[in-house]
């Protein structure tokens, strides 16, 4: 029988005269649930926030980009050639999902109002365009093949708005070269990320025009993207492609072409930090707080128990159980008010937010069973580590003066 958990149950209620010690214990619960609470909804939002961007950024870039050397100086990088000997090595290696051909060549759309500078980036047959799909507000994806080239280009909302195009109109895209080259392109779709920085450069088209525009070979492309299945495993796979890829090509990964991008994101992660230090200390000292008073109000007991013969670390024991348990107690309405509010925004979108200030049109939510499981966890045990030095001041309480307190 573990006798000092069976007197800290027996510590649950308060005695008539001393309801304080109740709402004391009530008080030190709902500060440990609010805390959680807090801390749930944060690590979902910020945690969520950065999933957002950041695929955001991967559907325009992939995970992984083989180009020449000089693609991160300038668009009008020079060519590679389509057939690589290490593509075949590259698609069976653990982790690599698809590999697709792309090209990319600055221009400026042209209307009879307004002038807009874009980079058209080329794809092929072979585009993932399931990222594209998702995000379109009207019209289709391109539909292409191996033999026929598509006039048809999808644009972002923002290009749309801002130079007064909609679905199914032509425009015009100048390029500024030596001799100048026109094309007329038909708009397929038009797409929305909320992304700003690249919704209001990017044009998505043929390929094959940017071959045409540069004169190059059919079998000559910008590069390679490789699309991975986790983002934890880009590093590895990153260092795998160097490894495969012949010297003057290089493969830079999606936080290399974008690092300004997410070297914000990962700032995010100190507000997270921050938050949960402060609710485990808030949590803490109230804990402390309703320790030390537990204590005061059963000096009586405790005289008693070491008049038993109860040792200092029985006793001691006693007041961490039931510490614990209002530890528990409270643990447990922060999971429900957390998880509860994260659900609830999740499936209804409660809370929206302004595309133009956020990227997203309403607050995103990530809520991952490993996290909450680590919150509880360091909640409880950092809890439980802040009374352990309080406790000791069982030890110093004289049996016979603490039987004749009142």
């Amino acid at each position: 029988m573990n006798i000092p958990l069976y007197i800290a149950r027996r510590l649950g209620g308060a005695r008539k005269g001393k309801t304080y010690i109740a709402l004391i214990r009530k008080i030190a619960i709902i500060s440990i649930a609010l805390g959680l609470a807090v801390m749930i909804v944060s690590m979902a939002v910020v945690t969520g926030f950065q999933h957002e961007i950041r695929e955001k950024v991967i559907g325009f870039g992939s995970h992984i980009q083989i180009t020449n050397y000089d693609y991160n100086v300038s668009f009008e990088a020079q060519p590679i050639s389509s057939e690589q000997d290490f593509l075949d090595e590259l698609r069976k290696t653990e982790g690599v999902r698809h590999i697709q051909r792309f090209a990319t060549k600055p221009g400026i759309i042209k209307t009879d109002e307004d002038i807009h500078g874009v980079i058209l980036k080329g794809v092929g047959p072979d585009f993932d365009w399931s990222f594209f799909r998702e995000r379109l507000v009207s019209g289709d994806t391109l539909h292409m093949d191996d033999t026929t080239r598509s006039d048809g280009v999808i644009i972002s909302e923002l290009i749309a708005r801002r130079l007064m195009l909609d679905t199914g109109d032509d425009l015009f895209i100048y390029f500024i070269q030596d001799p100048p080259r026109i094309r007329r392109l038909h708009i397929n779709g038009i797409y929305d990320t909320g992304l700003e920085e690249l919704d209001r450069v990017f044009v998505l088209g043929d390929i094959r025009h940017v071959q045409t525009l540069n004169d190059w070979e059919a079998d000559q492309i910008g590069g390679y993207e490789v699309l991975v299945h986790h983002f934890d495993d880009i590093p590895e796979i990153t260092g795998k492609a160097l490894d495969m890829i012949p010297y003057h090509l290089d493969a830079q990964s999606i936080r290399q072409l974008y690092p300004q991008i997410f070297d914000w994101l990962a700032l995010l992660d100190m507000n997270v930090y921050v938050i949960i230090v402060l609710m485990i200390l808030v949590a803490g000292i109230n804990m402390i707080t309703t320790l030390l008073i537990t204590v005061l109000e059963k000096t009586n007991a405790i005289g008693i128990l070491k008049a038993l013969g109860a040792r200092n670390t029985l006793v001691r024991n006693v007041f961490l159980y039931h510490a614990g348990m209002l530890i528990s107690r409270g643990l447990l309405w922060g999971n429900l008010i957390g998880i509860g509010l994260c659900l609830v925004q999740a499936s209804t979108g409660l809370i929206s937010l302004s595309p133009e200030s956020y990227y997203v049109s309403e607050v995103p939510v990530n809520l991952r069973l490993s996290h909450v499981l680590l919150l509880n966890l360091g909640s409880f045990v950092f809890s439980m580590a802040m009374l352990i030095l309080p406790s000791y001041i069982v030890s110093r309480i004289s049996p016979v003066k603490a039987i004749i307190f009142r």
